[in-house]
């Protein structure tokens, strides 16, 4: 009786101690994140004129459709650092002397791994799609009314429904555009190119706010059918459509929930290429959620190593090393599985079952 309230005791105590952790790791996965659109970001608000409000909502969506993946890895850092402190100062190797089962030591992790998991799989499933779909439509609402923030010079950019821009050199502050390259298939089957010399960006005057026109001047349109038409023109407006129409625009696979994804596979897909992506899709969202499982077993394997030093400092870099090897294999496996080399069940799982089978490795190691 009075081992089973030991090991109560014991549980509640690590629990309770990977809690801050988890938390202060996934703010520091955010923060890391965050890092990489810094400047992207700074240059929306100083440089094209994007509204503040804007670009916090561009964050937040961009932080929900990344929550399901930061989840894991906040958690392999919280059981990483919790286990390893607990093992550097002793406590581990007292809960043991005391008689405490190693299944006992390991339960905290495992309920806190399966909350999360379930927290995470509801964020793969629904809300994370909605945050990505809600992403792509304010994108495509800022490509249309403030468009030089998302042309870049020398890169195709795309967003502006059924047309691609490509221009050689952009003037983001007077919206002029040199040597620009339209490829537009708002018609159909039949595609337009545009070639024009040079281009400016003017606010529609018909819909103000809403739309963008792109002038072209000293330019040429080329139109290939059974025959090669080709017009010049000295001056020609090109309208990107206003941003009341996006509701309409397909979904892309992240944005689609498990639900969508689902009734897609039950449905006809002639495409292979398309039911590959779709299969994909639907393995990476349960594979994502169950991953919190498995980093919780590689914590605990890991950070029960005995005479860690260092384990804080250690903690974070031994964690941020497994996360990159997991999405190195992770990225290498979902390619796989979207050529068509692999099975996408097969693909999408072997990262999962190649460091399951590490934890267990790891665990049988440290505490046999």
């Amino acid at each position: 009786m009075f081992s089973i309230f030991r090991g109560k005791k014991a549980v509640q105590y690590i629990f309770f101690e990977m809690l801050p952790s988890f938390i202060l790791g996934l703010l520091v996965f955010v923060s890391i994140i965050l890092m990489f659109q810094v400047l992207r970001l700074t240059e929306f608000a100083l440089v094209h004129g994007v509204a503040l409000k804007t670009i916090a909502e561009i964050v937040g969506y961009v932080i929900i459709s990344l929550l399901p993946v930061l989840f894991p890895m906040a958690l392999l850092f919280s059981v990483l650092l919790t286990y390893g402190r607990l093992s550097q100062d002793s406590e581990i190797v007292a809960m043991k002397a005391s008689g405490l089962a190693m299944g006992t030591l390991l339960m905290p992790a495992i309920i806190l791994a399966l909350i999360i998991g379930v927290v995470s799989a509801q964020m793969s499933f629904v809300i994370a799609p909605w945050g990505n779909r809600q992403f792509e439509v304010l994108f495509t609402r800022l490509a249309n009314t403030k468009a030089t923030a998302v042309i870049k010079e020398g890169t195709f950019a795309e967003g502006f429904f059924d047309m691609v821009v490509y221009a050689n050199e952009v003037d983001s502050k007077n919206g002029k555009l040199r040597k620009v390259f339209i490829y537009d298939e708002k018609n159909g089957d039949v595609p337009l190119t545009v070639i024009a010399k040079e281009g400016s960006l003017l606010p529609d005057p018909d819909r103000p706010g809403q739309e963008v026109l792109l002038r072209l001047q000293n330019g040429e349109i080329h139109r290939q059918t059974q025959t090669h038409t080709k017009i010049s023109f000295n001056t020609y407006d090109v309208h990107f459509s206003e941003p009341d129409t996006h509701e309409e625009r397909a979904k892309s696979p992240p944005s689609l929930t498990l639900d969508e994804v689902r009734n897609r596979l039950n449905g006809e897909i002639k495409d292979p290429e398309e039911r590959r992506i779709m299969e994909t899709e639907l393995h990476k969202r349960w594979a994502i959620s169950i991953l919190c499982v498995v980093f919780a077993l590689i914590g605990v394997g890991l950070g029960t190593t005995t005479n860690r030093r260092a384990a804080k400092a250690g903690g974070m870099i031994l964690c941020i090393g497994i996360i990159i090897v997991y999405w190195v294999l992770y990225l290498a496996a979902e390619g796989a599985a979207r050529n068509g080399t692999l099975p996408a069940a097969l693909a999408i799982w072997a990262p999962n079952l190649i460091f399951g089978g590490f934890a267990i490795r790891t665990l049988r190691k440290n505490w046999n």
